[in-house]
């Protein structure tokens, strides 16, 4: 009798398990995949506007005509009252130079701070 019943037992556990289809996975090791990879590109993720930004910075450094030209440009917007780095003027710094919003706001920074640090 103890025999018979762990025979049950056995075709019990075959029929609620399904024969066909993908095998299981733990929760943990379906995720890993995705965990791992946004993990990857966070730490990937800095290393393109960083290089971006020096070769930005780089350009100015070897055209300080450029830098002259733009701190005359932020003291005339001073001399209106506006500060240089208002939204206003980043997008006209970024329209004259065809950069993004961004890339002026790096370039107004280095700029203000190197070549005109009396402008605000």
């Amino acid at each position: 009798m103890p025999r018979h019943s762990s025979v049950n037992a056995i075709r019990h556990r075959r029929a609620a398990r399904p024969e066909s289809g993908p095998p299981l996975q733990s929760p943990l090791a379906a995720g890993w995949f995705t965990a791992g990879s946004l993990l990857l590109g966070l730490a990937l993720a800095p290393l393109a506007p960083a290089a971006a930004a020096s070769a930005l910075l780089e350009s100015v450094k070897q055209n300080p005509q450029l830098a002259r030209q733009l701190c005359a440009e932020f003291k005339q917007i001073n001399a209106e009252g506006r500060s240089a780095t208002s939204p206003e003027s980043l997008a006209r710094v970024a329209s004259s130079q065809g950069l993004s919003t961004m890339d002026a706001e790096v370039l107004t920074t280095y700029v203000i701070g190197l070549y005109c640090p009396d402008v605000r």
